[in-house]
């Protein structure tokens, strides 16, 4: 018998709008209806392309069929652990670990230049860039959190951002947006796709690579990115349903942090 894991669960449409996005590709998974669970065993094995997930000692593949291999036991161990936690159907939109590592593995090598300028693009309207100008108690708080970072970034890059009040859109200085660029060009694949996840999911490159070098800790980024959320529910009361979404990409971003060595 083949030791290589068959098309399952993680195995997206081919061709259209998703073979050009690595991430959309990722969470259109998430449509498709669950598989049933097929396998018993779960383990990982270091061979020569690295540490790979065995699912009754065969390989897992990524919807492309490229062998799920990984760098580290450590990383390996965590994918397998998702695999080990399905019950009776194998359910994709809670394996974010397995669906980042598969961007990575799979989409976004051939992709990189597009999805670290896409990530880059943040930085031309990063979160926080654009400030409240009152209640004073709310522009304290974005200083708080997001002024730390600002000057992180221009002692780490040479990256100045200019403030904007309100939603205006303000141009940023090109050799900030062009550092920036640069910085994120320079990641693997793997942690590429993981740069993405934060990025998307915090509205922040800057707050993304701040976690990414270990400048701030996860839950450090997580309260900068929801400063505006968080006043708003201090105000107004929490939305149950808001929170349920919160916290369902709060799990999504663990695992993009735990990619990237944080966590």
């Amino acid at each position: 018998m083949s030791d290589e894991f068959p098309e399952g669960p993680f195995a997206g449409p081919r061709g259209g709008a998703l073979e050009g996005d690595p991430v959309r590709k990722s969470q259109e998974l998430m449509r498709r209806n669950l598989t049933k669970r097929f396998y018993k065993d779960v383990t990982v094995e270091l061979r020569d392309e690295g540490h790979v997930v065995l699912l009754d000692g065969r390989q897992v593949k990524t919807p492309g069929k490229v062998t799920l291999a990984l760098p580290d036991a450590r990383l390996a161990e965590a994918v397998a652990a998702e695999w080990r936690a399905q019950k009776t159907h194998i359910d994709p939109g809670v394996m974010h670990l397995t669906r980042i590592v598969n961007s990575g593995i799979e989409a976004v090598p051939a992709k990189h230049a597009e999805v670290a300028d896409d990530i880059a693009g943040y930085a031309g309207t990063d979160l926080l860039c654009y400030r409240a100008q009152s209640p004073e108690r709310l522009v304290l708080q974005q200083a708080r959190h997001w002024d730390p970072v600002l000057a992180w970034a221009e002692e780490t890059f040479g990256a100045r951002f200019i403030l904007a009040g309100g939603v205006m859109h303000v141009a940023q200085p090109p050799h900030s947006l062009e550092a920036i660029r640069a910085a994120v060009r320079a990641y693997d694949s793997l942690h590429l796709a993981a740069l993405h996840t934060a990025t998307t999911l915090t509205g922040s490159v800057l707050l993304a690579l701040a976690l990414t070098q270990g400048h701030l800790t996860p839950d450090a980024v997580w309260a900068a990115a929801f400063v505006d959320e968080n006043w708003n529910a201090e105000l107004w009361g929490a939305d149950a349903e808001a929170l349920q979404t919160r916290a369902l990409k709060r799990q999504e971003f663990d695992a993009a942090a735990f990619v990237l060595g944080i966590g």
